[in-house]
């Protein structure tokens, strides 16, 4: 992209301060940007980092006062501007003409919507359905009896076993494994004996899955994700969860056997829940917090076991005196000692 300031704001319908000729050919965020990039303020914690960036121009949100050398396209939404310029200024998207390719596999009883790609090297089981529009990326694995809605998109190298259900517009990224054997065994005569895992899995509309995550099959019945929720890299789904609508899981979030997230909630990254509990809806679970027990109160829970954010700032406020309190402790243990020790002494001499 090369479009000059001015060009931008008649775009965006929006206001400049200085040069509307400067010319920018990248984005990149205010501490990372060099000559030629527009960069963008949404907060005024970043305002003082414009001093020393190498930025050509700057989207600003409009309430900010901002002073700095380089133009300022000033907008209600930075973020908001920012997605219009991308999708209006983007290369085109990749796109996969229809079609099976010689290389790939297809049972001759597997069903395939209008306009589907199944591109080199796929594999795609006896008794499939696939809808409309659909993107099989090279490499997939899609396992007997599967059914994938129309306009899902499965990027290369996605394995899905046997028996699962893929809802519409679903987004599935490379090395995602979906409908793996749960992680069940039980001990006869001290030796471990696997559990067999028969249930399935089903994804709704709407779902985006990141790299690499596993969704694992329910013992009995199904493993959800519901409708609208967006999963990022590396997450673990064990067998028998439920996991709401319109929620967010963080890279490396595991979820525990049979554990239910509810609606609206947000687990950062490397945090966790054990088995058979809920959280339940417009929670947020911060980075790296632990859930032991079922969380039901709306808020913003951390540490490990997760506890209610202010609980937890008050009680680490106290935790990181406690070495000035152990001093003080010993120090008053002494002197009460001490004073103790005057006092029966003196009533000893008066006897």
């Amino acid at each position: 992209m090369e479009i000059s300031v001015g060009q931008l704001a008649d775009f965006l319908q929006a206001e400049v301060i200085g040069d509307r000729s400067v010319i920018v050919r990248n984005v990149r965020g205010v501490e990372e940007a060099e000559a030629g990039d527009l960069t963008f303020v949404v907060d005024e914690k970043y305002v003082a980092l414009l001093e020393r960036s190498k930025a050509s121009a700057v989207l600003v949100r409009a309430d900010l006062e901002v002073t700095c050398k380089i133009p300022q396209i000033r907008v209600k939404d930075p973020r908001e501007a920012l997605r219009r310029l991308v999708a209006a200024f983007a290369p085109p998207p990749i796109t996969y003409a229809p079609g099976v390719h010689p290389t790939a596999i297809v049972a001759e009883d597997a069903v395939l919507g209008k306009n589907v790609s199944v591109q080199p090297y796929a594999v795609v089981e006896a008794g499939v359905t696939i809808g409309d529009d659909v993107v099989i990326g090279a490499h997939c694995y899609i396992g007997h009896y599967t059914t994938i809605g129309e306009g899902s998109f499965l990027y290369p190298r996605v394995t899905i076993r046997e028996r699962v259900v893929i809802g519409k517009r679903v987004i599935i990224h490379p090395g995602v494994v979906i409908g793996a054997d749960g992680f069940g065994y039980e001990q006869v005569n001290g030796k471990y004996e696997k559990i067999p895992q028969v249930g399935t899995v089903v994804i709704e509309d709407d779902v985006e899955i990141g790299a690499n995550t596993t969704i694992d099959r329910a013992r009995f019945d199904k493993t959800i994700v519901r409708r609208g929720t967006k999963i990022d890299n590396l997450v673990m789904i064990a067998h028998n969860c439920e996991v709401g609508e319109d929620t967010i899981l963080c890279g490396q979030v595991g979820l525990s056997g049979s554990a239910k997230v509810g609606n609206h909630v947000i687990m950062a990254g490397q945090s966790g829940m054990v088995g058979h509990i809920k959280i339940h809806d417009n929670i947020i679970i911060g980075a790296q917090c632990g859930v032991t027990k079922e969380l039901v109160k709306p808020g913003f829970y951390i540490g490990s076991p997760a506890t209610p954010h202010m609980t937890y700032k008050k009680r680490e406020s106290i935790v990181v005196r406690l070495p000035e309190i152990y001093k003080r402790l010993v120090a008053l243990e002494k002197e009460v000692e001490e004073l103790t020790g005057r006092k029966s002494g003196g009533k000893e001499s008066e006897g």
